[in-house]
């Protein structure tokens, strides 16, 4: 199930979704340049995330964060879908999580066109949210969003750099344009139908394989299609050496991460805000291709990678 789809509203009456399960986070960390002072002691924190790499290590982040700020924390990470993550934190069953701009903005909120600049985009989600009983903190620069790639061997061959570059190379030679995506982005107006359009290309039917999405890395790092779909903060990119083609159009949705509260326990605890400030800003996409790779290329806990970027980075100590 790809990270955008949400699981249907009867999976929130299920314990299955996670939303009754959970472990105490137990990291021995103390405040570095966050938390100091101690701000959240006394708090019982429940923190949340969807069951992706990316997500599991924000929610990690969080986590750690809360702890080292006094607060006794409850990990329920790891819930199926978009939905479930969401309405776990309106209801309080948990009280925060890293969420993304344009999940809210359209799955949620039920937009069909995506908002261009990242923080207009942002700020009506925000100020729609604040009628749900959530209150979202600034964004980051993590902008996990889509994107074709392909190998630097057909990159350097083609000289395709932005998605223009590829409309203009489906015109030019359209048997050479090949696609591997994913079935949902293959019908989704804000995927492939769209992009399509967007770009004035035209791609034969032929000319697209749908596959899961692991598999499309492979392929495209072989060269077994030319362009691939990916997700634009995945470790593999790196891992594999694509080259992402830049969206000069500025078509597809900004998906920004950010801290998604519960509003009622922001009241009681504001200093949440301060205590997440200065992670959310590191975060950007070079950082989360970074982490992401630790976990899907190196195999590492999305737990550990979260706490040893924060000890690294100076926002805790180990105790």
């Amino acid at each position: 199930m790809s990270r955008r789809t949400p699981l249907p509203l009867v999976c929130l009456l299920l314990t299955g979704c996670g939303l009754t399960s959970g472990s105490p986070m137990t990291d021995d960390v103390l405040p570095g340049s966050v938390g100091q002072g101690q701000p959240l002691k006394g708090a019982q924190l429940t923190v949340t995330a969807k069951d992706f790499t990316e997500n599991l290590i924000l929610g990690a982040v969080m986590g750690i964060a809360f702890q080292a700020a006094g607060a006794e924390v409850l990990d329920r990470t790891g819930i199926q879908g978009s939905f479930g993550a969401r309405e776990a934190v309106r209801s309080g069953d948990a009280d925060a999580m890293y969420e993304y701009t344009g999940t809210a903005w359209i799955t949620y909120q039920g937009n069909s066109t995506p908002i261009p600049d990242p923080k207009r985009q942002w700020e009506e989600v925000r100020d729609a949210d604040l009628r749900n009983g959530l209150t979202w903190l600034p964004p980051s620069a993590l902008n996990n969003t889509y994107a074709l790639a392909l190998n630097r061997a057909n990159s350097a061959e083609y000289g395709t750099k932005t998605l223009s570059d590829v409309a203009l190379l489906a015109a030019k030679r359209p048997g050479a344009v090949t696609l591997c995506v994913e079935s949902e982005f293959a019908n989704r107006a804000d995927g492939l139908p769209g992009m399509q359009k967007a770009y004035g290309m035209s791609l034969p039917t032929g000319n697209i394989t749908q596959m899961d999405s692991g598999i499309i890395y492979t392929q495209a790092a072989k060269g077994s299609c030319l362009f691939g779909e990916v997700y634009t903060t995945d470790g593999r990119i790196e891992s594999m050496k694509l080259a992402v083609m830049a969206d000069d159009r500025r078509f597809f949705p900004n998906y920004n991460a950010a801290p998604e509260i519960n509003s009622a326990t922001l009241k009681e605890w504001p200093e949440i805000a301060d205590v997440l400030a200065p992670l959310t800003r590191k975060l950007n996409n070079d950082v989360a291709r970074e982490l992401n790779a630790r976990v899907d290329v190196d195999g590492e806990d999305p737990h550990q990678v979260a706490l040893d970027w924060m000890v690294a980075e100076g926002f805790v100590r180990e105790g």
